[in-house]
């Protein structure tokens, strides 16, 4: 087995290593999204005007649901498949930029999926809009020669052309007529004169692409934007988040509905529940959350993964006696957020020791050390290497390094932690919200790297879940681009999760 981040540097991807082959499957000419382009931001504002305006969400995907079900699709929404008891499936989170970070996952992808019966991918199909065009070379390419179905959920940025190229992909569906406009409050109709509206697709372009994954292997029938999947003894239940992270009414109704019974269950949701060190139980409209519900004994629920934060993390939480496992895993191809912003875990029961995150803290800090160091040409002020960022993220954080490969030579300076400070490095819990939040928030929500990287390591992620009568083996999977890791990719996190 490959060595992984926790064992040397060499695993986590730096160093002179061979660049994978992952460029030989990208197109040509790759279209780009630069994050603080105004053209990019402009498209992209529909989330804004949903906090601002109101979320007109929840109308639009009942308008879709109920176009849906008058289709033939059924009624509770649950895809029921003829898998055995023991079977495994992949999940892959926030994929589809299309450029460099997205295509190094596939290589490795491929190799581990093999076998597998189906993959999931946990929120964000497509960058930046989801646009039906932009589906060929960011969806369909890509996952080509992965044989096997592929469900998803949506996530907020496939909310800002109301969803219109996830439905056409995964439930082959039309856009429902838009709904009465009639006696609407001022501030419905100002968002509605401001609201991005999806571009007329090309039918042409779409078909071609659809070729691309068209063998009846590949084919998924998904009723809708929210689902159910009973395979073996699992059930996968898919929640959709839409803009800003919460659940109408109906879908709420929906998920308790569907979450009764002994059978034992995982949560995919676009909005994790646990992230960042902080709790986000994402509210029901009408009352309640979604983590009541995968909270309840008698849901039987195991394990909640979500995407929208590009990284990898786990959160084993003890709840009432029981392990519900909480995993953030949006790392599949877009830019890396942050984890060496996450301060000294004490959440839920779960503390430092327990939690678990891909990049390690010191790997971002180096990451992000000398993307900025790039940027703002101070290269030999702001980049530390990655035993220095490792070190100084121990101190900080009042732990032992966890790679201890090369860190006891690596000194901490004060260059090093002013850097650390500079670059929003997390620190323990009990200090002052008012030293540690905002710079956090900046970092993980502003100056995240966006498409300034193109060169390895990447420090992406993707997951397989191995499911027996008894239990389900969670894997998190490095690629890095980096030759090493494409063709034996390394674990960065295993669980075993009983099913009883």
């Amino acid at each position: 087995m490959s060595e992984s981040s926790r064992d040397t540097a060499e695993g986590a991807g730096w160093g002179a290593a061979e660049r994978g082959t992952y460029h030989e499957l990208m197109p040509r000419k790759v279209d780009k999204v630069f994050w603080f382009n105004p053209k990019t931001l402009w498209a992209a504002r529909n989330g804004v005007l949903a906090s601002w305006l109101g979320d007109p969400t929840g109308r639009t995907r009942a308008r879709w649901v109920e176009q849906q079900e008058a289709a033939g699709a059924p009624a509770d929404k649950v895809i029921r498949r003829d898998d055995p008891d023991r079977f495994s499936f992949m999940v892959v989170g926030d994929t589809g930029e299309g450029d460099d970070p997205q295509y190094a996952v596939v290589p490795g992808f491929l190799r581990m999926s093999q076998e597998t019966r189906f993959a999931v991918v946990a929120s964000d199909v497509i960058y930046p809009v989801g646009a039906t065009d932009d589906y060929g070379t960011k969806f369909f390419r890509p996952y080509q020669d992965y044989r096997a179905p592929i469900y998803a959920i949506p996530g907020n940025h496939d909310w800002y052309e109301d969803l219109h190229g996830f439905m056409r992909v995964f439930c082959d569906a039309e856009p429902p007529a838009p709904g009465s406009t009639s006696r609407t409050p001022l501030r419905a109709r100002l968002r509605s004169l401001l609201w991005h509206r999806p571009k007329a697709p090309d039918r042409q372009r779409l078909a071609e692409a659809r070729e691309l994954r068209s063998a009846p292997a590949q084919r998924a029938a998904q009723p809708g934007p929210y689902w159910a999947i009973d395979a073996g003894p699992l059930r996968i239940v898919g929640i959709d988040t839409g803009l800003l992270g919460t659940l109408d009414a109906e879908q709420g109704r929906w998920l308790r509905e569907v979450s009764r019974g002994p059978r034992a269950k995982i949560l995919v949701t676009g909005s994790p529940l646990y992230v960042d060190g902080e709790h986000h139980p994402c509210p029901i409209e009408g009352g309640g959350t979604v983590d009541d519900v995968v909270r309840d004994p008698d849901h039987h629920y195991v394990a909640a993964i979500g995407g929208d934060i590009h990284n990898y993390q786990r959160y084993p939480a003890d709840v009432d006696g029981r392990t519900i496992q909480y995993v953030v895993s949006g790392g599949g191809g877009a830019f890396m957020h942050a984890t060496h912003t996450i301060p000294r875990v004490s959440v839920a029961n779960v503390t430092e020791r327990d939690f678990r995150c891909y990049p390690l803290r010191g790997d971002s800090l180096a990451f992000y050390s000398g993307l900025y160091g790039r940027r703002l040409r101070l290269r030999r002020f702001f980049t530390l290497t990655e035993a220095e960022a490792a070190a100084v993220m121990a101190r900080r954080l009042g732990t032992g390094p966890v790679r201890t490969s090369g860190v006891s030579a690596a000194r901490v300076t004060l260059r090093t932690r002013l850097v650390a400070s500079l670059l929003g490095a997390g620190g323990r819990p009990d200090r002052p919200a008012r030293f540690r939040l905002p710079v956090r928030t900046a970092y993980t929500r502003l100056f995240s790297p966006g498409s300034a990287t193109y060169s390895p390591p990447f420090f992406k992620n993707f997951l397989r879940l191995d499911v027996t009568p008894d239990s389900v083996r969670l894997r998190c999977f490095a690629a890095t681009g980096n030759l090493r890791q494409e063709v034996d990719p390394p674990v960065e996190d295993e669980v075993t999760i009983p099913l009883g």
